[in-house]
């Protein structure tokens, strides 16, 4: 599960796009350390084609071969229902499923914001680029363009309520479930 903090001033949310967004991942061999993808490219809405018609595996959002593996590895995202599911066979993990950020939130807690399904791999690092995330401020204001976190922050001003917005201190981390 992809969890994110920040400190926040004027925000009510940060919300993670999951419709028409490239996410950048680094991803690992899950049987060996040393293996490993940097800054990989998934978008959540659109999914590869299997190259074979009578395999039994679901599409993925994602998908590699690793040297000398007979299958490949392969990450999805998952949708709310399909995370529901998949939660409810964790009984351990009682934290729910992935939200949009709150300005409510702690700066010490860890909020999910994304699912994923890994097979034959593990994503450890998250690096944010373009236009992945809108932000609500807490007047309403939305801003969904041009939102880029530079060094884990960014900032702008709620002209229609008269303050400022801002995101600081921002860190992401994958957490298996």
């Amino acid at each position: 599960m992809l969890m994110m903090k920040a400190e926040t001033e004027g925000i009510g949310e940060i919300k993670l796009r999951t419709e028409n967004v490239d996410l950048r991942i680094s991803v690992r061999n899950s049987l060996s350390d040393w293996e490993i993808r940097e800054n990989v490219i998934v978008n959540p809405s659109e999914l590869e084609e299997l190259d074979d018609e009578n395999s039994r595996e679901s599409p993925s959002h994602f998908s590699l071969k690793w040297e000398g593996s007979k299958k490949p590895s392969v990450l999805r995202c998952l949708d709310a229902k399909e995370t529901v599911a998949a939660l409810k066979k964790k009984k351990k993990y009682k934290e729910g499923g992935p939200r949009a950020f709150t300005g409510d939130d702690s700066t010490d807690v860890w909020v999910p914001i994304l699912t994923f399904e890994c097979r034959g791999l593990e994503p450890y690092e998250f690096r944010p680029m373009k236009d992945e995330f809108v932000i609500i401020s807490e007047g309403g204001y939305l801003f969904d363009e041009e939102i880029e976190f530079e060094d884990g922050e960014w900032a702008d001003y709620d002209a229609d309520n008269d303050c400022p917005v801002s995101i600081s201190e921002l860190e992401f981390k994958f957490e298996a479930v």
